[in-house]
């Protein structure tokens, strides 16, 4: 009998019924204790002590906290909620929670609804079992959530369950940071001081606050929630193990930005609306390159803001594709040989009067400023090229990156030809003369002209300037942004700092002469790091190599990166991260890929010997019997050379795929008796996935030969098409 196929959606017999449409600007923010909310449920001096303490970084006092509390409970209430969570980001790199009831026994048989400021403020979830890296033994349970007050509580539905979010830090007993969040706004906090500084030696007055703003572009697919059941390799790993690529993937072009399907449009739509509630800026969708390929940009937000938004993101996606019978993919490989998806992170620098200062901006001295900042940021990246390079190093990433469809492993920058010739020239010391209207003069004979917006984009580079902003690149579509994003500003801070100090020893009362120096001289510098062409080439591998850039290409290698001493030192000194905690990330992070690589194996062995051996046998049982048969009835003249070459080739298959697997399992029981985890990780990398990808090739070779009655698991074409 022929596979079952999923009931698409134009065969559904459900019934659309017409609502009032109710326009966003409505609803936007409706299930979130926001900035509108705590003006309306807040006392006025609460209000204003609340909003000193997110905005000057203050500590909250009880009192305070005690009313603030109150009223989050009480817009809570009104929403459905019954319940409280202390929501984090461990560091298993997605969200956890603890849920509290809000009723409290007052009396026999008696509750009343209760949430103090105590409970606000602080939560103490079990810390035993999360990833720690060393800083804490699994029967020191102790670790405590800390309530992040710049980032708005929100509402959680779950089925008939409501929920308050609460979004928090967290952080073991003896203080270190065991999430993501930490490190985040400590590194916030970081860019802060040292682009305030900068602009104070620049003359800017009146900027109270500077911080990095991201943007991240969340690429995604969907295929049939029935076919995704079918593939455990998807199930419990994300992405397909095995499977042969379909006679039409991308060729065609026709995905890109191509027509959304009804059934994916409605998704969209009941997604977007989710997040809309939840106060996040979903702005752009599209079909992406790879056949049931698409993504979601947001508008830029505060990073503290846009991490915690992209998680709720992924969340959303997930939950929401259940509803429609999809499956949301978010791995960075689900599918060989096509397009994979990626987290293109836009980053910037804005200050407390709204100015973006990687814009060129509209006088000399704001053009001045875009310059230095300019320069601090490829700067920071020149100079830390393998730890921006280690913080998207992911078992999931490496199937990724270098693949002709993402940057490679070697971090580049990207300017377009303006800007690499106004930095050209600056280090010459030639003057450029303004030749287009939207060009603005710095005002000072020494230094040329920036156009606003004058520059090609290159999807190839992994750090392109694009305006007025970065994008990098190489994140992972899976990955937590905040890693990321806490690197680039711990990095750029003290590439700022570096050129602060140089331009206060110049010995020079104009301070423009002063920036003009010590550019010129930067510029000199980090020019190995620019690269306006193709980062797909084999030619560009080759430069890179002669320019002294690094190209760690799997994720053991790039890790190392992270716990130099130049590492260590650079995020203690920033108090973004102390050498304990970025040691424990070290870790953390090499078990995750072993961990990742070990239940591949384990799910490919499970695969291989109790789906595809069984069909290919079974196949090959008819295969046998007809070439029998036929023999019987016309002779040994009438056994066809064709059915017994095909046979032959389904044996062949079967032996190669059942001994390369026990090869393996051998590597990998191997791989484990190393008590090193960073050798293990090398050896399961060099070792053990070049024997996958092999034992891939014969099960999709195996798969094109058996006859598709009897292949048990769904086929590329058809999750990628039928959706």
């Amino acid at each position: 009998m022929k596979k079952s196929t999923p009931t698409i959606a134009s065969e559904r017999n459900y019934v659309i019924e017409k609502e009032k449409f109710v326009p966003v600007s409505e609803y936007y923010g409706e299930d979130t204790f926001n900035n509108k909310v705590m003006k309306e449920k807040l006392p006025k001096d609460t209000y204003k002590k609340l909003m000193e303490a997110i905005n000057e970084d203050k500590v909250l006092d009880i009192a305070t906290a005690d009313i603030v509390a109150h009223a989050m409970k009480e817009w809570a209430l009104e929403k459905g909620a019954t319940h409280f969570a202390h929501w984090f980001q461990p560091m298993t790199g997605i969200t956890a929670e603890k849920h509290d009831a809000f009723a409290d026994p007052s009396g026999i048989g008696e509750v009343v609804e209760r949430f103090s400021g105590k409970q606000l403020v602080q939560g103490e979830p079990d810390a035993s079992s999360f990833p720690s890296g060393g800083i804490r033994a699994t029967f020191e349970a102790r670790g405590y959530t800390a309530w992040d007050m710049s980032s708005p509580a929100f509402i959680r539905r779950n089925g008939i369950s409501t929920t308050l979010c609460i979004p928090t830090a967290f952080i073991s007993y003896t203080g270190e940071a065991l999430d993501k969040k930490t490190p985040l706004l400590r590194s916030n906090r970081a860019v802060n001081i040292s682009s305030l500084n900068m602009l104070k030696l620049l003359g800017s007055k009146n900027v109270k606050k500077v911080y990095a703003t991201l943007g991240p572009e969340q690429e995604y697919f969907l295929i049939d929630l029935d076919y995704f059941f079918k593939r455990p390799d998807l199930v419990l790993g994300g992405r397909t193990i095995v499977g042969a690529p379909p006679a039409k993937g991308q060729e065609l072009e026709d995905q890109y930005f191509g027509s959304i399907k009804e059934r994916i449009s409605s998704y969209m739509h009941d997604m977007e609306e989710e997040l809309f509630k939840l106060g996040v800026p979903a702005k752009t969708r599209h079909n992406e390159v790879a056949p049931s390929q698409f993504e979601l940009a947001p508008v830029f937000e505060e990073a503290n803001l846009a991490v915690d938004h992209n998680q709720i993101v992924m969340d959303t996606m997930q939950s929401v594709a259940k509803k429609h019978n999809l499956a949301c993919l978010l791995h960075e490989k689900p599918f060989a040989k096509i397009n994979g998806s990626g987290k293109h992170v836009n980053w910037s620098l804005s200050d407390s009067n709204g100015n973006n200062l990687l814009n060129p901006g509209n006088t000399p001295h704001e053009n001045i400023i875009f310059l230095v900042f300019l320069v601090a940021a490829v700067r920071a990246v020149y100079k830390n090229a393998d730890i921006l390079r280690a913080s998207v190093a992911t078992y999931g990433n490496d199937h990724r990156l270098g693949a002709n469809e993402a940057p490679p492993a070697i971090i580049s920058v990207f300017l377009g030809e303006q800007l690499t010739n106004i930095l050209t020239n600056i280090e010459k010391g030639i003057v450029t003369k303004a030749t287009n209207a939207e060009i603005i003069d710095l005002g000072i004979s020494s230094l040329p002209i920036v156009s606003k917006d004058n520059t090609d984009r290159n999807r190839t580079s992994p750090f392109a300037f694009t305006g007025n902003k970065f994008e990098f690149r190489a994140v992972g579509s899976s990955q937590s942004i905040s890693f990321p994003a806490a690197v680039l500003n711990t990095i750029v801070a003290e590439s700022i700092d570096y050129l602060a100090e140089k331009i206060k020893t110049k010995d020079t009362k104009n301070i423009n002469q002063a920036v003009f120096e010590v550019l010129k001289s930067e510029i000199k510098d980090i020019k190995p790091i620019l690269f306006n062409g193709d980062n797909y080439t084999k030619e560009w591998e080759t430069e890179a190599g002669k320019r002294g850039l690094p190209n760690y290409k799997t994720t053991p290698v790039a890790l190392k990166a992270m716990v130099t001493d130049r590492a260590l030192n650079l995020f203690e000194k920033y108090q973004v991260l102390s050498k304990v905690e970025l040691q424990s990330r070290y870790v953390i992070y090499l078990e995750k890929y072993i961990k990742d690589l070990e239940i591949e194996v384990k799910c490919l062995n499970n695969i291989c010997q109790s789906q595809v051996i069984p069909a290919a046998a079974s196949y090959q049982k008819i295969l046998a019997t007809a070439i029998i048969a036929t023999k019987e009835v016309l002779g040994n003249a009438g056994v066809v050379s064709a059915q017994t070459e095909i046979l032959k080739k389904v044996v062949d298959l079967i032996n190669n795929i059942y001994n390369l697997n026990k090869e393996i399992l051998t590597k990998v029981e191997a791989a484990n008796a190393v008590h090193d985890e960073a050798k293990k990780a090398d050896t399961l990398c060099s070792k053990v996935k070049p024997k996958m990808d092999q034992l891939r090739e014969y099960v999709d070779e195996l798969e094109n030969l058996v006859d598709d009655e009897f292949w048990p698991l769904p086929k590329f074409w058809e999750m990628l098409f039928i959706c």
